[in-house]
C-alpha cells in the first residue's frame, strides 16, 4: 500500500513537472509529443522508425520500445518512416501521445537490399540490382521458388519445363552468356552459394527450400553487382534471404494452406478413330495382300487415348509457422507439407520442410549471430512423360484392354503390338510399336526420395573499441542425396518378357567458409566502407546404380513368383562413381560517396577452380569491377522540385567468369575410364575389365564476361511511382563447347575446347506505381519489359560462312546451330516452296502437271546448283524471345482483395516437331513394320506422303510462338479478430493458367530452347486457400 502511495505521489510529481515543461513550450509555441509507434498488423513496436518534423530538420528516433518524444511546433505535421513500411505523416493539432501504426510496404523492401557479402540501400546502389517480396496475396500456387520470381523482374525469363508436379524450371537473366556451358544464375540461399547439380527427385537447387519461407529475393544483373562473386557470376545471382523472428515479440502462430484442382486444358487435335479408319481404308483400297492385310489390323475402337491418360487432379498444402522473440534472441520455425498429384495419371509429388532461424544479439548488438537450419524430403512418382507422344499417335481404333488370349496373359489385359511366328503363334512384343500409354504408365513403377539439409552459421562482431569495423564470418553447407527405384512389370511390352528393375543412388555435399572484414566511416562530405574477405568452398558427389532383368523362375512356398536375374546384370560397386572440386577465393570491395551524390564502387576477386589447370596460370581468374552512381535529385536545381523524389544515374563495368563447363570436374586431366558390358581381357582363366582413355583438353581456360551498362533510376511523387532503366551489352570470350576434332589429334574425336565469342544487347525497364493509396481503397500495378538480343561472333574452330556447330535438333536430324553472326540456337532449315493455292510442295509427290515434283520444285535452291542439300539450308529465326513483359495489379478495397498477374514473349519462334515428326501421311507413315500410327489433323493441310525426308527440316514447321499468358486471377477476403482466438486471416480463391493468347498451332508456345516435341501439358489450377495468425 506505501509502494502504491509512493508510485502515485511520484507519477504526480512527475506529471506537475511536465505541466510545467509545457508551459515554458508553449509560451515558445512549441509542444512536446510523446508516442509509440507500431506494426499495424501484429502491434508490436518498432525499433530505430524516423520521426520528422515536417519541412525542418528537426527529428528523432524510436527506442528500444518503439517510443519516441520531440519538441515540435504546435501545428506541426510529423512525418514517420521506417524501411518497409508505408511513410505516415501525422498532423499533432494539439496533440501530446500518439499512437502510431505502420502498414508494412511491400515495395518497400527496395529501400534495403541484400547484396554479395552485405547490404545497400537501393538509393546508394550503383549496380542493376532489383529486390522483391513475394506478394502474398498475389502469387498463385508456389510449389518451387522460382514460381515466385516468373515475369516479376526485368531481364528475368523463367521456364517451366511443364506441368510436371515439383517440375523445376530454367532461368535466365538478359539471356544468357554461353553457348553449351552452364548458362544458369548462381543461386545464393542466406549466404550459401548453391552449385547447379541437381538429385534424383530435386530439380536444381530452388527446390529445396520452401517459398513460405523466402523473405526476399535480390537479383544481380550487371558486373558491378555481380563480380564479387567472381567466376559463377557470369549469369547473374539470385540471392535468397529466408525469414527471421521479431526481436521482443511475443509468440505467433500463422497457418497458410490450400487445396487446388488441376484439369487439362487443350490436348492435340489428331485423328479418331472413326477418321482414322476412313484413312486407312483410302490408303490401303487395293486388293493386293499388304493392302487386305493392313485393313485386317484395324480395329473398332473409338479410343480417344489422350482422355485415358489425363485426369483431373486434387492437390494439398499445409504451412504452419511459429515466431517470436525472447529478449535479444528473435526466432521462427516452420513446417511444410505438399502433396501435389499431376494431370498425367500415376505422377505425384509429396514435399515435407522444416526450417529453423534463431538469430540472438549480445553485447548491446555488437555480436549477432544468424542461425539457419533447412530440412526437406521429397518423395516422388514419376510418370513416363513419353505416355504424352505415344497418346498422340497410338492407333485409336484400338481399345484399352482386351479379353484376347494373348493380351491377357502376355500383357496383363493390355491392348498392344505384337508379332507372330510363321505358325501363328506368339513371337514377341512389337519393339518398335507406339506403346499403350494406360499400360505404361500402370505397369511402370518409377519413384525417388530425396533429402537436404541446408544450414548455415552467419557471425557479425562489429568491435568495441573500433565500432566502425565490424567482422564477419560465415559457415555454410547443403548436404542432399536422392534415390530413384524403377520395377517395370515383366509384363510391360516396354521390355517384354524381361521387366525391368533397379535404382539408382546419388549423394552430394556443398560445403563453404568465408570471413570478411568490413570497415566504414564518414569524415565530412566523404563516406567510404571498404571490405575484403577470403572464402573457400568444397563440392562433392557420389553415386552408383543397379539395373537388370527379372523373369519368374517358378514359386516360393507360399506361391509368389520368385524374381531373379535374367542376364548378367553390372553390380553396384562396378557403376560407382565421384567427382570432386575446390573453389578458392579472395575478395574485395570499395565503396566511396561524396557529399551524398556522387557515389563510386570498385569491387575485384581472384579465384582459383581446381577444374582448370595450373601450367601457364589457368587455374586463377582475376575478375574486376567498377560502377558510377550520381544522384541527380540530391542537386540543388532539383532539390525543391517535389515532384522527383527519386532520379539517379548509374554506370558500370565489369568482368565475370564462368567455371560450370558441364563437363566434369576434370576436363583438363588425361584419365582412365574403366570398361564394363563385357570389355575384359583375358589372363589364363580369369578375365579382367579394361579401361580406356577419355578426351582431355590441358589448355582449357575460363570463359569470361565483360559487361557494360547505364542505368536511370527514376521516384516520382514521394515514389508513388518507381521506375528504372538500364542498357547493357555482355561480351563472352574463350566460349565452352564440345567440338569436332581431326582424327588422331585426342583419344575421342569430340573434345571440350574455347571455341569463340557471343555478345548480348539489351533494354530493361521496369515502372511500379500506386494509382489509388486512399484509406478503404488501393491499387499496386508493376509493369517490365526487356529486349535481348544475342549473336555469335567468333567460332575459332571453324571458317567459312557456312561453318556451324549443330545444337538442337529432332529425330531427323539437327534444325538448330552455333554459326558467327546469327543468334545462338538459330533455326537451320530448308525454304519451302508452295503451290499456286498455298500449300507446300514435297519433292516425290505427285504433280498435277504431269509426273512428281522435284527437290527444287519443293525447296529453294539457294546456291543455285541444280541439288538441294545442307548448302541450301539458312538461318531462320531463333528460339529465344526478342521481347519479354510481365504486369501485375492488385486491387484492395475495404478487406477485399483482387489481383492478377501477366506474362509475354514477343519474337520467340517455335519449331512445331509435333507436326513435323506426325506430317506422313503416306502408306509407309501410317501402317509400318506391322503397327500402325495416328496422325494429328495438320497433316491433313500438307499431304506429305514421306517422300522426301529433307520435308521434316522445312521452315513451314518453323511458327511464331508468342504469347500472352494469364498466370494467375485472385480474389481474397481478410479478416480480422475470429473466435477471441484467431488476430486476423485470408481466404481466397485464384485461377492459375486461366488463358493463353497465340498464334502457334501447338499445344504450347512456352518451350524453353524453341524445339517443340511434346512436353507436359500446363494444367488450368483452380485453388482455394486460407491464411491465419493466431
Amino acid at each position: 500500500m506505501k509502494y502504491t502511495n509512493f508510485k502515485l505521489k511520484l507519477r504526480a510529481l512527475f506529471a506537475v513537472f511536465a505541466m510545467v515543461i509545457f508551459a515554458v513550450s508553449a509560451s515558445a509555441q512549441k509542444v512536446t509529443v510523446t508516442g509509440v509507434v507500431r506494426d499495424a498488423v501484429s502491434g508490436e513496436s518498432i525499433l530505430g522508425a524516423n520521426i520528422l518534423e515536417k519541412g525542418t530538420g528537426n527529428g528523432t528516433i524510436t527506442n528500444l520500445d518503439g517510443e519516441f518524444s520531440i519538441s515540435v511546433s504546435s501545428n506541426a505535421t510529423l512525418v514517420v518512416k521506417y524501411v518497409g513500411y508505408k511513410p505516415l505523416e501525422i498532423s499533432v493539432a494539439g496533440q501530446k501521445t500518439l499512437l502510431i501504426k505502420l502498414e508494412e510496404d511491400a515495395v518497400a523492401i527496395n529501400e534495403v537490399m541484400v547484396i554479395g557479402y552485405g547490404t545497400v540501400k537501393k538509393n546508394d546502389a550503383t549496380g542493376s540490382v532489383t529486390a522483391i517480396k513475394p506478394d502474398a496475396m498475389n502469387k498463385g500456387l508456389t510449389t518451387n521458388a522460382q514460381d515466385m520470381i516468373m515475369g516479376k523482374v526485368a531481364g528475368v525469363n523463367v521456364t517451366t519445363g511443364g506441368g510436371t508436379p515439383g517440375g523445376g524450371a530454367t532461368i535466365r537473366i538478359r539471356g544468357g552468356s554461353s553457348l553449351t556451358a552452364s548458362n544458369d544464375p548462381l543461386i545464393v540461399i542466406d549466404g550459401l552459394p548453391m552449385d547447379n547439380y541437381g538429385i534424383k527427385g530435386v530439380a536444381n537447387p530452388l527446390s529445396t527450400i520452401n517459398p513460405n519461407d523466402i523473405e526476399s529475393y535480390t537479383v544481380l544483373k550487371d558486373a558491378s553487382a555481380t563480380a564479387i562473386y567472381g567466376s559463377r557470376a557470369s549469369n547473374g545471382v539470385i540471392i535468397i534471404t529466408t525469414k527471421k523472428g521479431q526481436k521482443g515479440s511475443k509468440p505467433k502462430v500463422s497457418y497458410d494452406g490450400n487445396a487446388s484442382l488441376s484439369t487439362i486444358k487443350q490436348t492435340q487435335d489428331v485423328l479418331t478413330g472413326d477418321e482414322f479408319r476412313s484413312l486407312v481404308n483410302g490408303l490401303f483400297s487395293t486388293d493386293s495382300q499388304s493392302d487386305i492385310d493392313a485393313r485386317a489390323a484395324l480395329g473398332t475402337a473409338n479410343t480417344d487415348w489422350q482422355k485415358q491418360i489425363y485426369q483431373n487432379a486434387l492437390s494439398h498444402e499445409h504451412n504452419i509457422t511459429v515466431m517470436g522473440g525472447l529478449k535479444n534472441m528473435p526466432y521462427r520455425a516452420s513446417i511444410g507439407y505438399n502433396n501435389q498429384n499431376g494431370i498425367i495419371k500415376t505422377s505425384n509429388f509429396e514435399r515435407y520442410t522444416g526450417a529453423l532461424n534463431l538469430s540472438p544479439s549480445f553485447f548491446k548488438d555488437h555480436l549477432k549471430i544468424n542461425l539457419n537450419a533447412k530440412g526437406m524430403l521429397v518423395n516422388n512418382r514419376f510418370a513416363d512423360n513419353g505416355v504424352v507422344g505415344a497418346a498422340a499417335s497410338m492407333d485409336p481404333t484400338k481399345p484399352v484392354m482386351s479379353i484376347d488370349s494373348i493380351h491377357v496373359n502376355r500383357f496383363g489385359g493390355y491392348w498392344e503390338w505384337y508379332q507372330l511366328k510363321d505358325d501363328g503363334t506368339f513371337l514377341s512384343a512389337n519393339n518398335l510399336a507406339t506403346r499403350n500409354p494406360v499400360a505404361t504408365l500402370e505397369q511402370k513403377l518409377d519413384k525417388s526420395t530425396a533429402k537436404s539439409f541446408i544450414g548455415s552459421a552467419d557471425i557479425d562482431y562489429k568491435v568495441h573499441f573500433l565500432p566502425k569495423l565490424r567482422l564477419h564470418l560465415n559457415l555454410g553447407m547443403d548436404a542432399s542425396s536422392g534415390k530413384q527405384t524403377l520395377d517395370l512389370s515383366v509384363k510391360s511390352a516396354v521390355d517384354y518378357p524381361n521387366g525391368r528393375i533397379g535404382w539408382i543412388d546419388e549423394v552430394k555435399s556443398n560445403k563453404m567458409l568465408n570471413y570478411w572484414m568490413q570497415y566504414a566511416d564518414e569524415i565530412g562530405k566523404h563516406t567510404f566502407d571498404v571490405m575484403g574477405g577470403y572464402e573457400w568452398q568444397h563440392f562433392y558427389r557420389e553415386g552408383q546404380s543397379e539395373y537388370r532383368g527379372k523373369v519368374i523362375l517358378g514359386t516360393d512356398e507360399n506361391g509368389n513368383g520368385v524374381l531373379d536375374d535374367y542376364y548378367k546384370h553390372i553390380l553396384p560397386e562396378d557403376t560407382r562413381w565421384a567427382t570432386e572440386s575446390y573453389l578458392v577465393s579472395f575478395f574485395g570491395r570499395f565503396n566511396y560517396a561524396f557529399d551524398n551524390k556522387y557515389l563510386l564502387t570498385g569491387t575485384l576477386r581472384n579465384d582459383g577452380s581446381s577444374r582448370f589447370t595450373k601450367k601457364n596460370n589457368l587455374r586463377w581468374g582475376l575478375f574486376p569491377a567498377m560502377a558510377f552512381a550520381w544522384k541527380i535529385r540530391e542537386e540543388s536545381f532539383l532539390r525543391d522540385v517535389d515532384q522527383i523524389s527519386d532520379l539517379k544515374l548509374r554506370l558500370g563495368y565489369g568482368v565475370t567468369g564462368q567455371q560450370e563447363i558441364n563437363r566434369g570436374d576434370y576436363p583438363y586431366i588425361p584419365v582412365y575410364t574403366e570398361n564394363v558390358n563385357g570389355a575384359y581381357y583375358q589372363f589364363g582363366s580369369e578375365y579382367v575389365s579394361t579401361a580406356r582413355p577419355d578426351a582431355y583438353n590441358s589448355e582449357l581456360k575460363w570463359e569470361e564476361t565483360t559487361t557494360y551498362n547505364a542505368g536511370l533510376d527514376l521516384g516520382l511523387f514521394d515514389n508513388k511511382i518507381t521506375a528504372s532503366l538500364d542498357y547493357y551489352k555482355r561480351i563472352t570470350n574463350d566460349l565452352i563447347n564440345v567440338v569436332q576434332v581431326p582424327a588422331g589429334t585426342n583419344f575421342k574425336n569430340k573434345v571440350v575446347s574455347n571455341v569463340g565469342s557471343l555478345e548480348n544487347k539489351g533494354l530493361e525497364f521496369s515502372i511500379s506505381a500506386k494509382p489509388i493509396s486512399k484509406k478503404d481503397i488501393s491499387w499496386d500495378v508493376t509493369y517490365n519489359v526487356t529486349y535481348n538480343r544475342n549473336m555469335i561472333t567468333k567460332l575459332t574452330t571453324g571458317s567459312g560462312s557456312d561453318y556451324y556447330l549443330p545444337s538442337g535438333g529432332t529425330f531427323q536430324g539437327a534444325v538448330q546451330v552455333y554459326t558467327v553472326g546469327k543468334p545462338a540456337n538459330s533455326f537451320w532449315v530448308y525454304k519451302q516452296n508452295y503451290d499456286a493455292s498455298g500449300k507446300p510442295i514435297e519433292e516425290g509427290a505427285p504433280n498435277p502437271d504431269g509426273g512428281t515434283y522435284k527437290a527444287t520444285d519443293a525447296f529453294q535452291d539457294i546456291v543455285e546448283d541444280g541439288v538441294i542439300n545442307d548448302k541450301d539450308r539458312y538461318y531462320y529465326h531463333t528460339g529465344n524471345p526478342d521481347v519479354t513483359m510481365g504486369f501485375a495489379s492488385k486491387l484492395i478495397y475495404k478487406n477485399f482483395d483482387f489481383g492478377f498477374t501477366l506474362r509475354s514473349s514477343i519474337g520467340n519462334y517455335v519449331f512445331n516437331g509435333v507436326a513435323s515428326g506426325g506430317s506422313n501421311l503416306g502408306a509407309n507413315g501410317v501402317y509400318s513394320l506391322g503397327y500402325f500410327t495416328n496422325k494429328p489433323k495438320s497433316a491433313l493441310e500438307t499431304g506429305f506422303i514421306g517422300t522426301s525426308t529433307e520435308t521434316y527440316k522445312s521452315d513451314y514447321y518453323i511458327e511464331n510462338g508468342s504469347f500472352l499468358r494469364c498466370d494467375n486471377i485472385t480474389l481474397g477476403y481478410s479478416f480480422k479478430n475470429l473466435f477471441k482466438v484467431i488476430s486476423n486471416g485470408r481466404i481466397f480463391a485464384t485461377v492459375q493458367n486461366p488463358f493463353l493468347f497465340t498464334k502457334y498451332k501447338g499445344l504450347d508456345p512456352e518451350v524453353f530452347g524453341g524445339i517443340d516435341n511434346t512436353i507436359y501439358p500446363r494444367p488450368l489450377m483452380t485453388i482455394v486457400g486460407l491464411s491465419l495468425n493466431f
